[in-house]
């Protein structure tokens, strides 16, 4: 067990005593839409649904981007309704899981640690691992015996802006945790302009992980962020097309020992905006010009 991760041994033998931690179902994927139909189907016994597009986000603008990040009444509402209390000192208060390698998943582990909530894990694997060790599943809907009752306090990891973002890609290190071809502006699928901000370098999330879905050792995503520039002399920020699997990119950083912060607008934010430059291409220095806003 680390700061960021359990196994699914972990948390078997959490569930059963007495420091049970609260079970966060994050099951989300870009185009799918049935997130909370599968976990009814199948779920870790006593985990409860959260719903990344209306718990873990704000509704999408072009302002805000895709998901910016939630209202904090809404979040606290939901997190209450998670079962997650004020005062908990339990070395795990939470897991969060989901059956896409932790892509989903840690954007609640982000979101709950920047509120202020100790203790927050994310489940190494997922679902696929807790099926592999053999563990049962329960259906249906958990229902809690009581709500939570936690007092959420956000600020307590960094952000940045779209200036901010700018900024770190020319005096420190930016990372982009897209796919490389969207990097590299050969497709757009989602958002309204192709390409990347200026300075970025390209940090494919899927690089953080082995082919069972589990992370990479520290000691190997330690050197990766280190040929990226990313070896704790100069600060580090991350974005990706909505700040979704940016998230995913801080708990890999995390693992290596390394700090960083979330620029929650992401791509989808920087795009919508006319005024701000797309560079395009590969870069290993990140530091080629940005093409101008088309």
């Amino acid at each position: 067990m680390n700061d960021v991760l359990v196994s699914a041994a972990d948390v078997e033998a959490l569930r059963h005593g007495d420091e049970a931690p609260v079970l966060l179902d994050v099951r989300w994927a870009l185009g799918d839409p049935h997130g909370h139909e599968h976990y009814r189907a199948g779920h870790l016994p006593g985990a409860v649904f959260v719903d990344l597009e209306s718990d873990l986000a704000a509704p999408a603008s072009a302002a805000g981007g895709r998901h910016p990040l939630p209202d904090l009444g809404a979040l606290q509402a939901a997190a209450r309704r998670w079962g997650v209390r004020d005062g908990d000192d339990r070395p795990v208060t939470a897991v969060a899981y989901d059956n896409t390698g932790g892509l989903a998943a840690a954007r609640a582990w982000w979101l709950l640690r920047w509120a202020g909530v100790p203790g927050v894990r994310l489940l190494d694997g997922g679902l696929a691992a807790w099926i592999a060790a053999g563990y049962p599943l329960a259906t249906g809907e958990t229902v809690l015996p009581a709500p939570g009752d936690v007092t959420l306090r956000p600020g307590q990891l960094p952000v940045l802006d779209a200036d901010a973002a700018a900024g770190l890609a020319r005096t420190g290190v930016l990372l982009d945790a897209r796919a490389a071809e969207r990097y590299r502006g050969e497709v757009e699928p989602i958002d309204p302009r192709a390409g990347h901000i200026p300075g970025a370098r390209s940090a494919p999330t899927s690089e953080n992980l082995n082919a069972d879905g589990t992370f990479k050792p520290a000691a190997t995503l330690r050197e990766r962020f280190a040929a990226l520039g990313a070896a704790g002399a100069s600060p580090v920020g991350v974005y990706c097309g909505s700040g979704v699997t940016a998230a995913h990119e801080l708990a890999a950083l995390a693992i290596a020992g390394i700090d960083g912060a979330l620029y929650a607008g992401s791509w989808s934010q920087w795009s919508a905006d006319p005024s701000r430059p797309a560079a395009t291409g590969d870069s290993a220095t990140g530091t080629e010009p940005g093409a101008p806003a088309g």
